[in-house]
């Protein structure tokens, strides 16, 4: 599509050049379209199923414009994302076009050209670099054009002499030379030439341009010439600055006459030689070396060396005096300047009150913390007491839905350790004692009652008996269940195994019924088999003890039809004879351990041990999980890895016993990613354990933003990071965190996101105690165990010091014992699931949904294992592993280790009845292994070479799937779900990243449900249900005027009817998904009960009476808390969701199912999702199932890896702020100092990489003189006045500090003025003003512009915020100008810091631009002459005439600075006042909650303002808790109790509060 830019040829170029870099220096693969029309594109799409295609919405003029726009229409049309570069911080453009005519008429030149280049490939060396050929072409190409058009003139444009062309042609070549023969570092110096180009240079500039197009084209589909160019310097062809300091040099200095250096002259008499050679022109002045030949300008006239008044000056720093910067960056500021005593900068410091969280610098008032700030309603009245009692209640009630049987009482070992210890003795001396008549009698009247129950079983299974058989022989499958329940009601094994075989003899008399009729084998039903040798193995199992042969004799004939004959020898080696050994017209037709394999997989006994563990009751762990309670017992850490559902969250609850029989006083935290999860567990916890307690105190706590109960006084606190941060760093509570015992982590892996990770950095550094990490999803959890146990040994060192402390203080002292911690962090992995996952590709075929298996080997590809093997986390069921022999023994029949690795053969699984799990999984270990050598030492190539056959894994094991699937799901959404309910495959999850979708097509399964109901409900039924209504509501009148006794007869007869009129409308099974039996109507009554009053409540009750419901992130907490427990209770059996569903929340389901694509859905999210298939103890096997997903996504959500876990920047200037706070107000001062340093030292980022901890280091230090310098410590690093509010407001950086500044600077005063007419309140101008302050510090959410021009008209809101007033903005500015002096001098500091071999190199293909400087050029060093200071800029951006004057302006700060720098620019407290996209169109900040001020409509918020309707109610929630923060605070905090401004936040607060409260 280059034509698309004939009027910008030198985009073309660069478009050009990125293509070729990309293809000839990296690894991607570069695919180039005519247009998206063409079959290329069709065939790519289908094929590879691109994540999304980033395209711009605007172009540079009208035509692209309107190309963009249907190429983005196409794309959306076919199913792709559509990621605009708008919205993003890259520049980076790729548009695929269609041809247009180009504006010159130069193609006769053009095979003239080619056939000149025949010249230069004789002459041509090989690695031959790229840019002197391409200059060559181009300025040759561009003489004959002028040459030509001096012969021929037309037009108008300006006449150019071919000597004034080849001026400028020269200048390009000598350009070359230097930008060949110098390393980057020089061009890097050039002087900043403020100058525009002229007509005549623009003309031959474009015409250049586009030859230079030609030209890499040319050379791009020329193989041979190609191969022999070294391509590795193509991204480097232009240089616009050096080009117009040459053309400036030769214009206005060439009078100096400096020489360019043997080397430079050398490249480019051979660039000049090689451009008059193709362009086949002569003359005395063509032949000239000199640069400038004749007297035409082609700059303009005002040219001028551009000069930004030199080097920025270096700023000095105040001196700052504290023993944590000496500790942790002594090293940084002893090697900066630092301000004399009597600088105006240190003098002009202002003498503030120092700040302290216990009591006011003038009143003495007692202040809070930022805890106590938190909302918390303490128990004071009979109102509170019963909410409490409530929660209480409800949370026992959502217990039940959990799992959570009788509460385990938990006594203290104080109380019981003399009884346990007695115990033993007791049972020794009675083995000893000889048995006493009454234990005799006792005895035998034990005998008797077996005796007793064993005749009843016996007359039970005569009863029985017949039954039990009819049933089999009717539906052998259904039979066969029931046989299951009545087999498991037996207690005596003699009875037992008469049921068990004659159930046997039943099912494999249905066998060969079932041959007889289907004489092909192949169409045979081996699920009645299945069935047969689990009955086999399971009388094998269950009496091993039987002493008589004869009973197992009975079973080998069983095994011989079936052609099992190794395993019928194996039953009291038995020898089978010639005549039964020989084939049976009833044989399965494969080997006993292959049908096992291949049918019984999901049946194979799990190697569960059989010993059981004394420190657990209710079930026997596996060996993996005694390791986690060795763990606890020790008082160990560990990081558990581990798939969901697994049961590695067991060791949690172990963990919080143990601390709670020790003492009334250890605490264990429990912290949570998100709110549902914290509910899900405060419930469980409050189910699985009961304990006495002294009064005040409490068994569980919860402590989230907007909700606290028993926070402090309670031994099992469960919360989310940021509220744990709260406590951790809060000066005063440190007597409660020495009192945490054990801290639990789940979904550790959230350490690795964007939104919140560093919060989960700081806690875990700051963890004294020992914890426990659990997660599903760690790539490398190596490297997360070595940094937690580097913290660990830095704790360590810290408390021995602390003890040689104490020991020497009290050393008189008898008794005193120091608890002791171990310091080791122990990896438990265990990366087998509780049972398979079944992979499955949905298609729609005549209109009916269709699944196909899909082996997880076919998503593989040869390059991948090549490098990096299969996936450990890919596995294989056993069916999947039989599958994979199968394919490479096709493919290769003469395989040396196909005989090993026959199933028949396999050392595993020869001759066993009952192969393991543990068997299976040894055999998939052997054929992977084989597998991956077939790859990597090249026999996978030769196979197919010989055999002519494609690759195993991608065609025999696949089989037939469609290539492309992609369907709108919402037509075929109701199939897809009852087709499901047909395989009884429900309850399933449905995921899609859609809110909308995800309750559009829960609404239309509704609808569908009810149309099918309307179809079956028959005129009868539904005159006989009018008649009960009828009659309901006439007794419902009379009741209130019947007297005495006979309202009571009144209501039992109206719930008669009730009754009656459930039972005549209850829902055929064709009509419903919901399973009644699940949970009791009063139960289920309840439960609607509770959610009446949310958002939505009559759809979701509607839905969920059907067996449906949707769960996504902006629903309200109640009705998301009531599809989760129906879901968990069986009623509710289909739910669609958001990744809401993927954190942790304890939904278990038989199949997953992914409807939609998304970017976000990633192997992250894949795996989260996947792993809620597959229900413990209810599902044999998990179920997974792609719907509408492009196959090449199916392969890469199921071959790629979670991604790894790598630090983000842990630092802030708020947390600084709250550290120092700590360190200087804190009770114990050294433990507060070893938590500061801890939290400075142990970033992740900075985990064995120098680099990155000097980089923090400056950030640190120069984040002091920011808070120094404005005012929130002193020099001695002590807090002063507002600090309390700024730390409060620490999650709203940088408006936290923007709104301090206006409260130093007196405007909120100057705001605040109280009506005249009613005071003490204010009028609604100032409210107004007020709120559209806050929106601007605490409500930022951009519209981008692109969706400015679709958003149509709005009725009752604004939607784009006003402006600031003139008098704020003023204040935002000077703020600005702080920051940018500050922090732009700590980026050139830093940048002395940075990796000089990465500065020059590209950060994708890491071409090297470094090289030896050239010292040997006049010319050179005049040129490169600047006096600007570009220390902190990266080399690559001074190319474009940045300096560090630049950068200090912070515009663009991130595209400018060393990459190896690695601060990034959001870290900075800049405050945006006006904000453009990558196209300079402003964005415009989204005034939803100043809109919300004015009409309290939350569905206005929704239609005009563009959000969802959950998502709007938790914004203007957010936004009102940060009112509510600033309004307490102030209040706190003001000495008059009559301040205006506390008195305005107040009224504020208030009016917000009730607008809200009207639309929750």
């Amino acid at each position: 599509m280059q034509h698309l830019y004939t009027g910008c040829p030198d985009l073309v170029s660069l478009r050009s050049q990125l293509m070729l870099h990309l293809e000839h220096n990296t690894d991607i693969h570069v695919h180039i379209f005519s247009n998206f029309l063409c079959k290329q594109w069709r065939e790519f799409i289908d094929c590879q199923a691109p994540y999304f295609v980033m395209a711009s919405d605007e172009g540079l003029n009208s035509e692209q414009t309107c190309f963009l726009n249907l190429l983005i229409l196409h794309t959306l049309g076919n199913q792709i994302n559509v990621v605009l570069t708008a919205g993003q911080d890259s520049d980076n453009l790729r548009v695929f076009g269609y041809r247009v005519c180009a504006r010159f008429h130069h193609r006769k030149y053009l095979q003239e050209v080619c056939d000149d280049l025949s010249l230069v490939r004789r002459h041509l060396i090989s690695g031959s670099d790229i840019r002197t050929l391409v200059c060559a072409i181009s300025c040759s190409m561009t003489l004959r054009i002028f040459n030509e058009k001096q012969m021929t003139p037309q037009g108008d444009g300006p006449f150019m002499a071919l000597d004034e062309v080849a001026d400028l042609c020269r200048m390009i070549c000598l350009k070359e030379a230097l930008m060949i023969v110098l390393p980057l570092s020089q061009r890097a110096k050039l002087r900043l030439i403020n100058a525009n180009w002229n007509t005549e240079a623009l003309l031959i500039i474009n015409v250049l341009k586009r030859c230079e197009v030609f030209a890499l084209n040319h050379l791009r589909t020329q193989s041979k010439m190609g191969k022999s160019l070294n391509w590795t310097y193509i991204s480097n062809l232009s240089d616009d600055l050096l080009l117009k300091n040459i053309v400036y040099y030769c214009e206005k200095e060439a009078s100096s006459d400096l020489k360019t250096g043997e080397e430079i002259d050398q490249m480019f008499r051979q660039i000049w030689d090689t451009t008059l050679m193709l362009s086949r022109l002569s003359g005395n002045q063509l032949q000239s070396y000199k640069p400038r030949t004749t007297t035409t300008h082609f700059l303009s006239e005002d040219a001028f060396i551009n000069v930004n008044g030199g080097s920025t000056q270096s700023l000095g720093l105040i001196p700052v005096r504290s023993d944590i910067i000496d500790d942790y960056a002594g090293s940084i500021v002893n090697n900066l300047a630092v301000l004399s005593s009597d600088d105006p900068a240190l003098t002009s410091l202002s003498q503030a009150k120092s700040f302290d969280e216990l009591t006011h610098w003038h009143s003495r008032r007692p202040l809070s913390d930022d805890y106590d700030r938190t909302k918390c309603e303490p128990i004071k009245d009979a109102y509170a007491l019963r909410s409490y009692q409530k929660f209480q209640t409800f949370q026992r009630f959502y217990g039940k839905s959990l799992g959570m049987s009788i509460a385990k009482h938990i006594v203290l070992k104080s109380s019981s350790t003399e009884r346990t210890q007695k115990i033993p003795k007791a049972q020794e001396q009675k083995k000893e004692t000889p048995m006493k008549k009454k234990d005799k009698i006792i005895e035998e009247n034990l005998r008797k009652t077996r005796a007793l129950e064993e005749k009843k079983e016996i007359e039970k299974w005569k009863s029985r008996a017949s039954s039990i058989a009819n049933k089999i022989n009717c539906d052998i499958f259904f039979g066969m269940r029931q046989a299951e329940q009545f087999f498991s009601s037996l207690q005596s094994k003699s009875i037992k195994f008469q049921a068990q075989f004659l159930a046997l003899e039943a099912c494999f008399a249905q066998w060969v019924n079932h041959c007889k009729k289907n004489k092909d084998t192949e169409t045979r039903d081996m699920r009645i088999v299945v069935e047969i040798i689990k009955l086999i193995q399971t009388i094998v199992n269950d009496h091993q003890a039987l002493s008589q042969s004869e009973d197992q004799k009975k079973m080998a004939p069983f095994l011989n039809h079936l052609g099992f004959g190794n395993l019928a020898q194996q039953l009291q080696c038995i020898q089978v004879t010639r005549a039964e050994n020989k084939e049976s017209k009833y044989a399965v037709g494969v080997g006993s351990s292959r049908f096992q394999m291949q049918y019984m997989g999901p049946y194979l006994k799990k190697d569960d041990r059989a010993d059981a563990d004394p420190r657990i009751q209710h079930f026997i762990p596996d060996t993996w999980q005694r390791e986690l309670l060795d763990v606890v017992d020790n008082n160990e850490s560990a990081v558990i890895v581990a798939p969901t559902s697994s049961g590695k969250t067991y060791a949690s609850y172990y963990c919080m016993e143990k601390v709670l029989t020790e003492s009334n006083d250890g605490v264990v935290v429990y912290v949570a990613p998100t709110r549902a999860l914290v509910n899900q567990v405060v419930a469980t916890v409050i189910n699985q354990f009961n304990k006495d307690l002294p009064k005040g105190l409490a068994l569980c706590g919860v402590f989230t933003r907007d909700y606290r109960c028993d926070t402090l006084n309670c031994q099992v606190l469960v919360t989310v990071p940021q509220c744990l941060e709260i406590l951790l760093l809060s000066p005063h509570r440190q007597a409660w965190v020495n009192r945490i015992k054990y801290m639990i982590f789940d979904e550790v892996h959230c350490l690795g996101g964007e939104i919140g990770a560093e919060v989960w950095e700081h806690i875990l550094v700051m963890v004294r105690c020992p914890f426990l990490a659990l997660s599903a999803t760690i790539s490398n959890p190596e490297i997360l165990t070595e940094w937690l146990q580097s913290v660990k040994k830095y704790w360590k060192l810290h408390d021995e010091a602390e003890e040689r402390t104490l020991v020497q203080k009290v050393s008189k002292k008898k008794g005193l014992k120091a608890e002791r911690k171990s310091d080791r962090v122990r990896l438990v992995l265990h990366n087998r699931r509780y049972n398979d996952l079944e992979k499955y590709v949905s298609s729609v075929e005549d209109g009916e949904i269709t699944f196909h298996h899909y082996h997880p080997c076919a998503a593989l590809t040869i390059p991948q294992i090549k490098k990096s093997g299969i996936p450990k986390d890919l596995a294989f069921s056993p069916m999947e592993s039989i599958k994979l022999y199968d394919a490479m023994v096709t493919a290769w029949p003469e395989w040396p280790m196909k005989a090993a690795l026959d199933p028949e053969n396999n050392i595993h699984l020869k001759d066993k009845l009952a192969i393991t799990k543990r068997d299976a999984a040894n055999y998939e270990d052997d054929i992977k292994k084989e597998f991956t050598d077939w790859v990597r030492k090249g026999l996978i190539d030769k196979v197919i070479k010989n055999s002519k056959k494609e690759i195993p894994h991608k065609s025999t094991i696949l089989g037939h799937v469609p290539s492309s699937l992609q369907k709108n799901c919402q037509p075929h959404f109701p199939k897809l779900v009852e087709r499901l309910r047909q395989l009884d495959k429900l309850p399933a999850l449905f995921f899609m990243f859609d809110i909308k979708l995800v309750e559009t097509l829960a609404k239309d399964l509704g609808e569908n449900l009810t149309k099918s109901s309307e179809k079956t409900q028959t005129h009868k039924i539904v005159k006989e249900m009018q008649k009960l209504q009828i009659k309901g509501k006439q007794i419902e009148k009379t009741i209130r005027s019947a007297r005495k006794d006979e309202p009571f007869i009144k209501e039992a007869i109206a719930t008669n009817l009730k009754q009656k009129a459930e039972k005549i409308s209850k829902k055929s099974p064709e009509c419903t998904y919901a399973n009644y039996g699940a949970v009791d109507s009063e139960t289920l009554r309840e439960m609607i009960e509770k959610v009446k009053t949310v958002r939505n409540s009559e759809e979701l009750i509607s839905l969920a009476e059907r067996g449906i419901g949707y769960h996504h992130g902006a629903m309200d907490y109640r009705a998301r808390r009531f599809v989760e427990m129906l879901f968990r209770m069986g009623h509710i059996r289909v739910v669609t969701a958001t990744s809401s569903l993927a954190l942790g929340i304890n939904m278990p389901c038989k199949s997953v199912v992914f409807l939609k694509d998304s970017p976000y859905l990633d192997a992250l999210n894949y795996r989260q999702m996947a792993g809620r298939a597959g229900r413990r103890g209810l599902d044999l096997e998990g179920n997974v199932y792609f719907f509408n997903i492009p196959m090449t996504k199916v392969q890469n959500l199921i071959k790629s890896n979670v991604p790894e876990l790598k630090g983000q920047f842990p630092l802030s200037i708020s947390l600084i702020l709250r550290l120092m706070l700590l360190a200087t107000k804190a009770d114990d001062k050294e433990d507060a100092r070893a938590k500061v340093l801890s939290v400075l030292k142990h970033s992740l980022m900075s985990f064995k990489h120098p680099i990155e901890t000097q980089m923090l280091k400056m950030y640190f230090v120069f984040s002091l003189q920011f808070l120094v310098h404005e005012g929130y410590l002193d020099t001695q690093c002590q807090p002063l006045e507002l600090t309390g509010l700024v730390t409060h407001l620490h999650y709203h950086e940088p408006s936290n500090f923007v709104f301090v500044s206006f409260l130093k600077k007196g405007l909120f005063h100057r705001l605040c003025k109280p009506s005249t007419k009613y005071p003490g309140t204010f009028p609604d101008s100032v409210m107004y003003t007020l709120m559209l302050v806050l929106a601007h510090l605490f409500g930022r959410e951009y519209i981008l512009s692109q969706k400015m021009k679709y958003m149509g008209t709005f009725f009752q809101s604004k939607v784009f915020l006003e402006k600031l007033p003139d008098d704020f903005a003023a204040v935002v500015e000077e703020h600005n100008q702080k920051v940018a002096l500050i922090f732009g001098q700590c980026i050139l500091t830093a940048s002395n810091l940075a990796d000089l071999e990465e500065k020059y190199q590209l950060p994708l293909s890491n071409i090297d631009f470094s090289g030896k400087e050239c010292d040997n050029s006049g010319l050179v060093d005049h040129l490169t002459s600047s006096s600007e200071g570009r220390s902190g800029i990266s080399p690559f951006a001074c190319l474009s005439g940045n300096t560090d004057h630049d950068l200090m302006t912070m515009k663009n700060a991130n595209n400018m600075m060393l990459a190896t720098i690695q601060i990034s620019q959001k870290y900075f407290p800049f405050f945006y006042l006006e904000k453009t996209d990558a196209y300079g169109r402003a964005l415009h900040l989204n005034s939803y909650a100043l809109d919300f001020f004015k009409h309290g409509s939350i569905k206005a918020i929704v239609s005009d303002n563009g959000f969802n309707e959950g998502d709007a109610y938790y914004k203007l929630k957010d936004f009102y808790l940060s009112i509510s923060a600033i309004s307490v605070s102030l209040k706190e905090m003001c000495e008059d109790e009559y301040d205006p401004v506390s008195l305005a936040f107040e009224q504020l607060q208030k009016k917000f509060q009730q607008k809200l409260i009207l639309v929750k």
